[in-house]
């Protein structure tokens, strides 16, 4: 989250308390009993018990039908290009230290056509939010295998059953360098909700992994995390030690569903952090330069 404003205290607006209602956009489109109802509805309420100023919210996302996001939330909103609205973010996070930006993406967006930039991301430790809502399924184009598909999962492009080991987000995300990581389901919102809440407390890259069911394409694919279908919700552990990435990676290699809570929690020099001190550090002279006049500097050291 931003370093910039203490969410606890000067994000509350005392005379205008932010309200459910005011979060209120277009009806969702989603299918009947998919699990995003139940993440855009933890989200609304996560955004009314924080109550942040409205006009600082931020809700990002790239294409999918997760990525449908921005449709449903009366915040500020970006629907942008397929895979690459972590730079965008990236560079909001960058210039509007004052805002509170919430990616929401899919596990294509996120470890397919997006893979590079989150790894990235990650590695750089931006000060950033990534709620990544995985189905194990392309939903929107109607049923194609997807990286976080299980293996004999049969789609329009693998009718005989992938073949391919799916991504392991914990492990990924983690190994690739950010410094927060949990994972919650759609299906228990009160449980999802705290960890909406840990991920928006940390300082750094931050990023929850949701399962949320496709019920039109892969449908009981998460009745192993539920009780009420025959399986079950298994939390992390009091014992875990959240700042050990070994630790982490145990749980990440737990059969799936796994476990749910917070997997890592470690603080690091944040991008936002880095890049404050590089501008911190600029001469004097320089910083009192125009626009033009920094451009005609560039210029002469290249003659």
């Amino acid at each position: 989250m931003n370093t910039s404003t203490d969410i606890s205290t000067e994000a509350a607006v005392p005379n205008e308390p932010l309200k459910r209602d005011d979060l209120k956009a277009d009806n969702p489109t989603w299918c009947p009993g998919c699990g995003d109802f139940g993440v855009l509805a933890m989200y609304q309420k996560f955004l009314v018990d924080k109550n942040f100023p409205q006009e600082k919210i931020a809700t990002l996302s790239g294409i999918g039908c997760s990525s449908r996001f921005p449709y449903f939330i009366n915040t500020h909103s970006v629907h942008f290009i397929h895979g690459r609205i972590i730079p965008f973010a990236t560079g909001l996070s960058l210039t509007r230290p004052d805002l509170f930006p919430f990616v929401i993406i899919g596990d294509g967006d996120a470890f397919s056509i997006g893979g590079n930039h989150l790894n990235h991301a990650a590695r750089k430790n931006v000060n950033l939010n990534v709620i990544i809502l995985n189905n194990q399924v392309y939903g929107l184009t109607k049923k194609q295998t997807s990286p976080t598909s299980p293996i004999g999962f049969r789609s329009k492009t693998d009718p005989w059953g992938s073949r391919l080991t799916p991504v392991n987000p914990a492990r990924q995300i983690i190994g690739a360098g950010a410094t927060f990581f949990a994972r919650a389901s759609a299906a228990n919102p009160k449980h999802l909700l705290q960890m909406l809440e840990r991920m928006s407390a940390h300082e750094g890259f931050s990023v929850l992994e949701v399962l949320s069911e496709c019920v039109q394409f892969h449908k009981g694919a998460f009745n192993g995390a539920s009780g009420s279908k025959g399986g079950e919700f298994s939390e992390v552990g009091d014992d875990h030690n959240v700042e050990s990435e070994a630790a982490a990676f145990v749980l990440a290699e737990r059969d799936f569903p796994g476990v749910f809570g917070v997997f890592y929690d470690v603080r690091r020099d944040t991008l936002n952090e880095m890049e404050n001190t590089n501008i911190n550090e600029v001469p004097a002279s320089d910083k009192n330069l125009t626009t033009v006049g920094k451009l005609k500097e560039s210029f002469n050291r290249l003659a």
